[in-house]
């Protein structure tokens, strides 16, 4: 059996592609995860294309993309009429040909979100609190993956690939930082909210930390501008990241790679301290609440914050310099092509920030390195939850793993 170069992963296997991770041939897995690769990256590919890209044959290609069209993965295009020869017809990804569900777990507030094989939201829940606790995020998820699943066609329903769960490792250890009480937050230590999640699914159930799924959303759903090996920083609650290389998540062999949150970086009195203890928004909201000002629409209304006034000037100042050192520290790792900055806030806010972190990159002596261009996020205040729904796909359909616990 012929297949290209590029690793694949090793989901469950079921009955159809939607329902099957494998089949009797791991080689046609893998160049069927490589074709819907090309054609997500691409928007539309004949099969010609295909072929040139991969280095299998037409005849591998076309079989291929014929049983991805029976199996409603994808769907043919207007054909295109060159000057000599029969016409080519793209094919592009089927919007119904699967649905993922996206859980994020935060510090301040929970996501659930449906999305539709191209990415596109379906439907969105939110649920905020001063804490997380473990029973009333099951039964959230529970209410929530009703309604949503309620308002799909039969149809639809049975496209449901997978969840993902996007939240922080070990939360139990955030019980003084979130201000919540340490008896509920010692919950989380005892249990299984994969486990008690797929308990009440007929799919597959993934788990992966917070900031590095919303680096995951970026990769798959983003505009990466290309760039193929890139450092990712997530400001929520807490400030958090992840790292892409080679066009793939990297998440090392517990999933903790790209830890960004714990990096050393000058604290404001010169002394080192973690990137966490400064870039955070609950540094900001700390800050409010010392001046007396009632800060939950900063995670209420991620979209705007309204006139915050001097303290969000002196975050962004503190934040933009922490994050400055960290990129440059990171870069003198790896030879990242860019670094990217995305969060829970307003794109006004997002924008002071880069522009603020590019200006004290200015001041580091980078001498001997090859700093990365620091940009915007893609995909915004969501970002997590995408990453939650983007692991069933990518597990599933991409080339490539992003999980490190997944279902039985």
């Amino acid at each position: 059996m012929e297949t290209a170069t590029a690793r694949h992963g090793s989901p469950e296997a079921n009955d159809s592609l939607i329902h099957r991770g494998t089949n009797q041939s791991g080689m046609r897995d893998h160049n069927e995860r490589l074709v819907l690769s090309l054609v997500r990256q691409h928007g539309s590919l004949a099969k010609s294309d295909i072929a040139r890209m991969t280095g299998l044959s037409a005849q591998t290609v076309s079989v291929i993309m014929r049983e991805l069209e029976e199996e409603g993965l994808l769907v043919r295009q207007a054909p295109l009429r060159g000057k000599i020869g029969q016409p080519s017809i793209p094919m592009a990804l089927n919007p119904e040909g699967a649905f993922f569900i996206g859980l994020k777990i935060g510090r301040r507030s929970a996501e659930l979100v449906l999305i539709d094989f191209l990415g596109h939201v379906r439907a969105m829940l939110q649920h905020s609190y001063r804490y997380p606790a473990p029973r009333e995020t099951v039964e959230f998820v529970t209410a929530g993956m009703k309604k949503m699943r309620d308002e799909l066609t039969p149809q639809q329903d049975k496209r449901i690939a997978g969840l993902g769960i996007a939240m922080p490792f070990e939360l139990w250890n955030w019980a003084d930082t979130a201000g919540a009480p340490r008896d509920v937050m010692d919950e989380w230590r005892h249990r299984d909210i994969r486990a008690d999640i797929q308990a009440q699914c007929d799919f597959p159930v993934y788990l992966q930390n917070d900031a590095t799924s919303a680096c995951g959303a970026e990769l798959v759903f983003g505009q990466a501008g290309g760039a193929r090996d890139f450092v990712y920083f997530y400001i929520g609650a807490f400030a958090g990241g992840g790292i892409v290389l080679n066009g793939r998540l990297f998440g090392g062999p517990t999933g903790n790679a790209g830890a960004l949150g714990s990096m050393p970086v000058p604290g404001p009195d010169g002394k080192p301290t973690q990137l966490i203890d400064v870039a955070s928004i609950a540094m900001l909201e700390k800050a409010l609440n010392a001046r007396g000002v009632e800060a939950s629409h900063l995670w209420t209304s991620p979209e705007d914050w309204g006139d915050i006034g001097p303290e969000l000037d002196d975050w962004i100042a503190s934040a933009s310099q922490a994050l400055a050192y960290a990129i440059v520290a990171a870069s003198s790792v790896i030879d990242f092509e860019a670094a990217v900055v995305d969060g829970w806030m307003p794109q006004a806010v997002r924008r002071r920030l880069v522009d603020a972190i590019i200006a004290a990159i200015a001041t580091i002596d980078g001498e001997g390195l090859k700093l990365p261009a620091v940009r915007e996020g893609t995909v915004g205040i969501h970002a997590r939850a995408l990453g939650g729904a983007s692991l069933p796909l990518s597990e599933r359909f991409l080339i490539g793993s992003t999980t490190i616990s997944r279902s039985a």
